[in-house]
């Protein structure tokens, strides 16, 4: 004769549902480019005789980065000073001492970091989540696990009829010269904002858009509640509807799970 052994009682794991915020977001890839990169020229021909700045050193507005000899019969000596049209850094030096050069030799690269910027292609459909303002979050290789934090400060007005997408222009505060110009980047634009909202592990989610449901823990009974869903963000989903703040969610052992079945919970 076969023993009772009473009602099942499933064992489950269940957290306290808890208001939170998401995000929407826009998520690309980028290049970070300087504020400014100009190349510097020559307004005389001649041969290099002196680089008074090497490559990383600061420089001034018309402060030189080099002096050529101007080696024309007839004039007297006088070293030509190569002129920085900007403030900034000297990235790169292209000539070496005894260069001859003309007013279409590049000298020098001189960049501006204070700021660096971002440039993206938007496709059209997102375009309308876009506005000058916006912020943006950044990231590099170099630091992992850092965000850095940008604005939206330029958008073109015109779609490219061959991509359906309009490009932008994100800015970043560089004080620290940090980010440098070249490094690659992620880029999430955030598009839209839910504070103080219901945000539950997608794991803890049954079924199929637009039926889906979770089980709530109830008196030790698995209670079965239908819900609808917002803002995914990354392994979480908001729900606007079906469940409310301090609601005890199934979040392991949900398959084995019915209405009104006993529970065994551990939170």
């Amino acid at each position: 004769m076969a023993q009772d052994t009473g009602p099942q009682v499933i064992p489950v794991k269940v957290m306290r549902v808890s208001l939170q915020d998401v995000q929407r977001t826009l998520d690309y890839v980028g290049n970070i480019k300087a504020q400014e990169e100009v190349q510097v020229y020559p307004k005389v021909t001649g041969k290099i005789i002196e680089k008074a700045k090497e490559e990383g050193s600061p420089v001034a507005k018309g402060e030189p980065v080099a002096y050529i000899d101007r080696d024309e019969v007839g004039l007297k000596f006088e070293r030509a000073p190569v002129e920085s049209p900007i403030e900034g850094i000297v990235g790169k030096v292209y000539v070496d001492i005894g260069s001859n050069v003309s007013p279409q030799t590049p000298i020098a690269l001189v960049v501006y970091m204070d700021k660096v910027k971002v440039g993206l292609n938007i496709p059209e459909k997102y375009l309308p989540g876009v506005s000058l303002g916006q912020e943006a979050r950044i990231s590099v290789d170099a630091y992992p696990g850092e965000f850095f934090t940008g604005g939206v400060v330029k958008i073109t007005p015109v779609v490219d009829i061959s991509t359906r997408s309009a490009p932008i222009e994100i800015e970043i505060g560089n004080k620290e010269h940090r980010l440098k110009s070249g490094m690659f980047c992620r880029v999430s634009l955030v598009i839209e904002e839910h504070k103080g909202t219901v945000v539950i592990p997608k794991e803890s989610i049954m079924g199929h858009e637009p039926d889906t449901y979770v089980y709530l823990a109830r008196d030790n009974k698995a209670v079965l509640r239908k819900i609808t869903t917002g803002i995914r963000q990354n392994s979480h989903l908001e729900v606007t509807e079906g469940i409310e703040e301090g609601d005890l969610l199934v979040i392991m052992g949900q398959q084995r799970l019915y209405e009104g079945v006993l529970l065994k919970v551990e939170e």
